[in-house]
């Protein structure tokens, strides 16, 4: 069995169709059809069922395709780090991070990443805080940025970077909007947007406001921060969000307000395993980006 077979193998099972495979593997069509071929006869059985011009995975073919995938995903993954290995300055760096920090720490950071090294490349993942968490601890990942970091993980290890402040987002029709800064309190008989229940920055936000005595009335409810930015802007009620999502991007008809008691904050950092060595370019990243934040010496996104 060949590399060569298990690549031609995947694509046609995908497409369910020879010809398209073979546009998208830059080969002619009987050099795939041959190698198929020659992977069934090898095997001694059928991969696939032939239906006109397209084709389809038999059971068997199913359950081989599952195995070739991992098996691909393994040797795949070798081959970086050996690359890595031999030019971290030229290898890959998987990383993950959730929406709150996508729209300025994420490419803030890889650009002065790549100011220093030109030629690595970026895989970027988003994913929700539990998500980035369980991708570290179980090797799909080895690098995500998160915010806040978690404590006590025996999986994964985690770094502060820096501090960040949870402003309040109002519509700017709101009585309060035109204080310069906020008590949590006073915001007691609002209506809240927030996230659905198992997000993280929801929790931060409930607990932030049970500390001081009340519980948030919440009127809507969405998964993702320009959802929830555009409600409040409606003036369908007020949220809680970290000022890195709102740094150059506050809807029209909104004000930013930050809280003076108490101050809401959240650590933001990046997460490793604690089973697992970096490969060496995720491991220049790493380091980079922790000189990187005690060299600025907080993160200043005004």
């Amino acid at each position: 069995m060949e590399l060569r077979q298990i690549q031609y193998f995947i694509e046609v099972a995908k497409l369910e169709h020879v010809t398209e495979a073979s546009y998208v593997l830059h080969v002619a069509q009987s050099a795939v059809s041959r190698q198929i071929f020659k992977l069934e006869a090898e095997l001694g059985v059928d991969l696939f069922v032939r239906d006109g011009r397209k084709v389809r995975l038999t059971p068997i073919g199913k359950m081989f395709l599952g195995h070739m995938e991992r098996a691909l995903e393994v040797i795949e993954k070798a081959q970086q780090e050996i690359e890595d290995f031999l030019d971290p300055q030229r290898g890959t760096v998987k990383i993950g991070f959730p929406s709150s920090l996508a729209s300025h720490m994420l490419p803030m950071v890889i650009s002065a990443f790549r100011e220093r090294y030109p030629n690595v490349q970026f895989q970027l993942q988003h994913g929700s805080y539990r998500e980035l968490i369980d991708s570290v601890a179980k090797g799909s990942l080895n690098l995500a940025l998160i915010g806040p970091v978690p404590k006590g993980g025996k999986q994964i290890n985690g770094d502060t970077l820096f501090l960040e402040k949870i402003v309040a987002l109002l519509p700017a029709s709101h009585p309060l909007a035109d204080r310069p800064t906020l008590k949590l309190s006073q915001l007691r008989g609002d209506m809240f947007v927030l996230f659905p229940e198992g997000f993280v920055l929801r929790d931060l936000v409930i607990d932030a406001c049970e500390a001081q005595g009340f519980e948030p009335k919440i009127s809507f409810e969405g998964d993702d921060i320009d959802a929830i930015k555009g409600l409040v802007a409606a003036g369908l009620g007020i949220t809680l969000l970290p000022e890195i999502a709102l740094n150059d991007n506050i809807p029209r008809s909104t004000v930013k307000i930050h809280f003076e008691d108490p101050q809401v904050t959240r650590t933001v950092g990046i997460i490793t395993p604690a089973s697992r060595e970096l490969p060496p370019t995720e491991k220049l990243f790493y380091d980079f980006i922790k000189t990187f934040f005690v060299s600025v010496g907080k993160f200043n996104h005004e």
